[in-house]
């Protein structure tokens, strides 16, 4: 069922892609810093949307390591203070005279 409704997702998406770049298909000019090019507008959007996509996942991505390097550090952390608490807890209880 999940995959069907995902596959009909799909197709809409797509669907609207394509009416999309037929309603768009003007030429414009893209001025970048080692030249010049002409693409369609609706070609051009769909570029920036998926360079805007690729940095975003990017920074996810970074971030994700970044905690889960903590996650690690800090378990680490957790099982010696386990082990230390396990320790102290088999020494006898000494009464203070």
């Amino acid at each position: 069922m999940r995959r069907v409704v995902g596959l009909i997702f799909a197709i809409i998406l797509i669907a609207l892609g394509l009416s999309f770049a037929m309603l768009n298909p003007q030429p414009v000019a893209l001025d970048f810093y080692f030249g010049q090019s002409t693409l369609p507008l609706s070609l051009a959007l769909v570029m920036a949307l998926a360079i805007g996509a690729f940095v975003g996942v990017l920074v996810v991505v970074g971030i994700v390591f970044r905690q889960r390097w903590q996650l690690r550090r800090l378990n680490r952390q957790l099982s010696t203070v386990q082990s230390e608490l396990s320790e102290l807890r088999k020494l006898p209880i000494r009464h203070a005279n």
